[in-house]
């Protein structure tokens, strides 16, 4: 069961001065039949334009390329209010495009499910990168790729100084001068194994990942960092994913 924060640790988290943004990453357990492609098609041809419509952008679609070992479909979209999360649903039901042009998808039977599943986790931005950064110089390159990861902490407290280390610390910084381009950098407000925060990076290839990762590594800057005694033990556990693009999808 995916489970939801204190309250009392995200104090200020709607303070209407606050510009960061608030990112919901869909997970489609998908099945391996004929309507294993279902999902993605949905997206393309329904649900992107109509979430366009509404003003939600950009809406991303990945395939697992290394990771998950059972067929997945990872959505991220992104809402510029709390109440834009909150209302999609709502909203969504009374709009007529959406299920006049979804409907074969939308009605799909019990004996012939379009997707086995779905789990949500909904992210708040960084102070430091607020929104998600669509790579526009890299969605022409079909190729490139993206790294999904989650950082584990053994409680709150070890949570909030590891998102510290990314913003007063330095550590987007560094990454933005080493090659890793980020996405988006999300603190988990409700999802899987919390407390966590989770990064997407995107790379022209493999090659290009494995090589911008050493340079960061190897950067002196990282080193002093990651030697800095406040930050130590504040990450308990890393997830690992590759991820590519649908040729659609808008990050």
């Amino acid at each position: 069961m995916a489970s939801v924060a204190p309250l009392g640790s995200f104090a200020g988290s709607f303070d209407k001065k606050d510009d960061r943004q608030y990112f919901e990453l869909i997970k489609y357990h998908l099945g391996v039949g004929a309507e294993k492609n279902s999902v993605e098609d949905f997206y393309k041809n329904v649900a992107v334009p109509v979430l366009n419509g509404m003003g939600i952008s950009p809406v991303g679609v990945f395939r697992v390329r290394y990771g998950a070992n059972s067929p997945t479909l990872y959505v991220l979209i992104q809402h510029k209010t709390i109440e834009s999360f909150t209302t999609l649903y709502d909203r969504l039901m009374d709009n007529e495009e959406f299920w006049k042009d979804g409907s074969d998808f939308l009605n799909a039977p019990l004996a012939n499910p379009a997707y086995v599943r779905i789990e949500k986790i909904l992210y708040r931005g960084f102070k430091d990168m607020p929104a998600i950064e669509v790579p526009k110089d890299k969605l022409s390159n079909n190729g490139r790729i993206y790294e999904l990861r989650i950082y584990e902490s053994h409680n709150l407290k070890a949570a909030k100084k590891k998102i510290d280390m990314f913003n007063e610390g330095g550590e987007i910084a560094i990454f933005k001068n080493t090659g890793l381009t980020p996405v988006f950098f999300g603190e988990t407000l409700a999802g899987p194994m919390m407390p966590n925060l989770t990064y997407m990076l995107v790379f022209d290839s493999m090659e290009a990942r494995d090589r911008n990762w050493k340079t960061f590594v190897d950067h002196p800057d990282w080193k002093s960092l990651a030697g800095d005694p406040q930050y130590a033990d504040t990450v308990s556990n890393i997830t690992d994913f590759i991820l590519s693009p649908a040729p659609f999808s808008q990050v």
